[in-house]
């Protein structure tokens, strides 16, 4: 079984994106990164400091804007017009999860296409899901992050059985949406699946994304099939853990990813991957960028 290293090919795209970065920097234009954040949330916490520790050492700014806990909704969207104006803001990014009286479908509409970082604003769902491979430009960072570790471990993916375990705007959809445009033959499966046990059986590559801590055991796998875990749980001894049982699948799978160290190295890599395609369209008049 080999174990797919998240770290390892971070390393490897953040170093690409530094000389794309050093680029721009010749231009004198430097990225800038705004980040919401309503309230305080101790898991949102450590979410944004990852993000700006990876903005520095990529000589990006990141700007966090941190707003009370009783934000207005006309308040939020008030910033976020703002922000869609300024010319300096190349990216903008809205820290979920948000309080409950904020509406969420509304703030995400509301930030424009061209800074979407997250890819959320539904243009960009909708050209992910009616482009081809060629034209697809922004990518939602933790699917994207997953196409990435494919790839770079020369896993086929074409004509492949691909079952994706989850059906969240996040996750699970977007990920359903690129294995399909690099011609996997898709199942998306969710709560109300019949017979999910055998629909996982049939995986070439197994994408798990429910929440529920090692929910996936062997008996779901497919004698070496690649297993990408995107849960995030902490078990009953309070370690963090993946929706897939690491020990048993292992046993089993032929490619397997971690938790921690797999997938979620990737997710924040992948969104500085898009403030830089974001800057590529919003200076697409300088020569040398594209």
């Amino acid at each position: 079984m080999i174990v797919i290293d998240g770290k390892k090919v971070s390393s490897q795209i953040v170093e690409k994106l530094k000389q794309e970065i050093n680029l721009f920097k010749t231009k004198n234009i430097v990225l800038r990164l705004v980040i919401i954040q309503i309230g305080s949330n101790p898991a949102s916490n450590i979410y944004i400091r990852n993000k700006i520790k990876l903005g520095e050492q990529l000589g990006i700014i990141i700007e966090l804007k941190q707003l009370s806990e009783d934000t207005t909704n006309e308040v939020l969207l008030e910033v976020i017009t703002q922000l869609n104006l300024d010319a300096a803001v190349n990216g903008i990014l809205v820290q979920m999860p948000l309080p409950s009286h904020i509406n969420e479908t509304k703030i995400i509409a509301h930030i424009a296409p061209n800074k979407d970082v997250d890819c959320f604003h539904l243009e960009n769902i909708g050209k992910l899901w009616t482009a081809r491979k060629t034209e697809v430009l922004l990518k939602p960072c933790t699917p994207a992050g997953i196409i990435e570790l494919l790839k770079y471990y020369h896993i086929r993916i074409a004509g492949q059985k691909a079952v994706v375990v989850g059906r969240s705007n996040i996750v699970g959809k977007p990920i359903a949406s690129l294995l399909l445009l690099e011609d996997a033959t898709v199942t998306l499966c969710h709560s109300k699946t019949q017979n999910l046990w055998e629909i996982c059986q049939e995986a070439d590559i197994l994408v798990c994304a429910i929440g529920q801590a090692k929910i996936i055991d062997a008996s779901y796998i497919k004698q070496n099939a690649t297993v990408i875990d995107v849960g995030m749980n902490h078990d009953e001894t309070g370690r963090l853990c993946g929706d897939v049982d690491y020990e048993s699948v292992s046993k089993v799978a032929g490619y397997l990813t971690p938790v921690p160290g797999g997938v979620g190295p990737m997710t924040v890599t992948m969104l500085m991957k898009n403030l830089v395609e974001l800057a590529k369209l919003q200076h697409n008049d300088i020569v040398g960028i594209k």
